[in-house]
């Protein structure tokens, strides 16, 4: 059984970071960073698999940086230069999937396992 928890939510003020954690047990190959504001869908970030080829959506990449452990147990999400719109609640999800399939938005997420989010708010 795969669980993620996430960590590294806050408040923070408009320009600054913040670095978000997902603690993995169990084994998978890709990993992804979701966000979602309340009466909004879900919205992609970003993706790395196990090989470190990381994927970004659009407009995420430049400000977002993904990350992991060589051992796959922890995913990061830097958030540089942060917005207001920003302002979500941050999901991480892992599965194991053909690499090729291993991109951020990608329904090997959709299929697997989800953590229960932390919460980042940006202040203007």
């Amino acid at each position: 059984q795969v669980q993620l928890v996430e960590s590294g939510g806050g408040s923070v003020q408009a320009g600054g970071s913040l670095r978000l954690s997902c603690a993995v047990s169990g084994a998978v190959n890709c990993l992804g960073w979701f966000r979602q504001v309340p009466g909004k869908e879900r919205e992609a970030v970003a993706a790395i698999d196990i090989d470190g080829s990381t994927h970004y959506a659009d407009s995420m990449e430049g400000r977002f940086t993904v990350a992991k452990d060589d051992a796959m147990s922890t995913l990061y999400l830097q958030l540089n230069r942060v917005k207001p719109e920003d302002t979500a609640m941050y999901y991480c999800a892992a599965n194991t999937c053909a690499l090729s399939q291993c991109y951020s938005g990608s329904m090997c997420f959709v299929r697997g396992y989800w953590g229960q989010g932390t919460q980042v708010t940006v202040a203007s």
